[in-house]
């Protein structure tokens, strides 16, 4: 009989990881379990995803925002430029006040009309009303009240974030607005760079333009401080509040993770799965239009089987064009024997026009955002089944 369903995601629920648990453990233990409760079957090729908050806690990646104002005093001796950090209350506002927490008078440039990932700081009908030329205006703090308001509100969240950045910062702060980043050399040459997936370029334009010390996020808590939580390649990009004076920090050493899950479940299972860590997926929201991604990348650690883009047929396209003359059992053997004989790369080729040209570790860590939320399903953990099946599969 042919297969009646292809891709399957499950939320996985586990116990509740601290701090020193083995995470490799938890996790194998909790699929197995899963799968035996609920009467699945696992096979090659399904994949566990692991959300990177779960590996980050299990490590104790944790550093307090006095361990980040010490990094940050080695670094800057006065003055400091922070240039287009994102709007967030989880991502960013316990960053500042780390920063702040240094000493030093922070200069802040806010890209406008909405940050990197889609967080608006004005209503672009207004701005455009306004006549104001997002290309080449620079505004002062003023000059945004007085044309936007004394409190702008976020759609979402109803924070205005202005005056959030002001209270964390305990006024220490001048605020303006441009999306051109050589703007804050008129105050500063010294650079805390605050983007994330833009960071090499603000850091290069700066260089050039003549910034005299040059950091990012991504340079902060490389190395522990007084024996705080780090990361090596990312710092303090992909942390999120822990409380009012710590941050979680994005996890290290995640192709360790993967690789051991995925050795320890095929010596229980004889099963090959791939595995991967995921954060933040890679999808925009219509209505907000706020980008996910405010991690600097979706999956920090993943196996070798999940490397590359997906090398699929469009069966509409094959369908509505070159088997348009089929019907019935004659079109499904046609659309199978296409499947079979397939080219190794479909990249250019007319039949895979209209699938999606994305990494399979984008696609697979937003498939897992969305099935293990962001709130209290307790399923930090998904299995992913069928996704590599296709039509043709039995």
């Amino acid at each position: 009989m042919s297969r009646c369903v292809g891709t399957v995601a499950r939320g996985i629920r586990t116990p509740i990881v601290k701090e020193g648990d083995n995470l490799i453990n938890i996790v194998v233990d909790s699929v197995l379990r899963a799968a035996e409760e609920e009467n699945f079957e696992l096979r090659d090729r399904d994949i566990v995803g692991i959300t990177e908050s779960l590996v980050a806690r299990a490590q104790g990646n944790y550093a307090t925002i006095e361990d980040i104002a010490k990094d940050v005093a080695s670094k800057f001796p006065g003055d400091i430029g922070v240039v287009f950090p994102i709007l967030s209350r989880n991502r960013f506002s316990i960053l500042l006040k780390g920063i702040a927490m240094a000493g030093r008078k922070i200069h802040l440039l806010l890209s406008y009309p909405a940050d990197e990932v889609g967080n608006h700081l004005m209503d672009i009908d207004k701005m455009d009303e306004l006549a104001i030329n997002p290309y080449t205006d620079v505004l002062t703090e003023e000059d945004y009240r007085r044309m936007f308001g004394e409190k702008v509100p976020h759609p979402f969240t109803g924070i205005d974030y202005v005056s959030l950045y002001r209270e964390m910062a305990n006024d220490n702060i001048d605020i303006y607005f441009s999306n051109d980043p050589r703007t804050i050399l008129k105050y500063t040459k010294d650079i805390l760079v605050a983007n994330v997936h833009e960071r090499k370029r603000t850091k290069r334009i700066l260089k050039k333009a003549g910034a005299n010390i040059i950091y990012g996020l991504d340079d902060i808590l490389t190395k522990p401080i007084n024996g705080s939580g780090y990361n090596p390649e990312y710092g303090l990009l992909g942390s999120n509040l822990a409380s009012d004076h710590e941050v979680k920090l994005f996890p290290r050493d995640c192709q360790y993770y993967v690789e051991e899950i995925q050795r320890l479940l095929y010596e229980r299972t004889g099963k090959k799965l791939e595995v991967l860590v995921y954060g933040d997926g890679a999808f925009k929201d219509p209505v907000g239009r706020i980008w996910e991604l405010a991690d600097p990348v979706v999956s920090p650690g993943y196996t070798e089987g999940l490397k590359g883009t997906p090398n699929e047929i469009k069966l509409k396209y094959v369908v509505d064009t070159e088997l348009s003359h089929l019907e019935g059992e004659e079109i499904l053997k046609a659309v199978k024997q296409k499947i079979y004989s397939k080219e190794v790369d479909l990249l250019d080729q007319a039949e895979s026009l209209g699938t999606t040209p994305r990494q399979i570790t984008d696609l697979i860590g937003s498939l897992c955002d969305l099935t293990s939320g962001s709130g209290d399903k307790g399923t930090p953990v998904v299995l992913i089944q069928g996704y590599f099946d296709n039509f043709a599969s039995e």
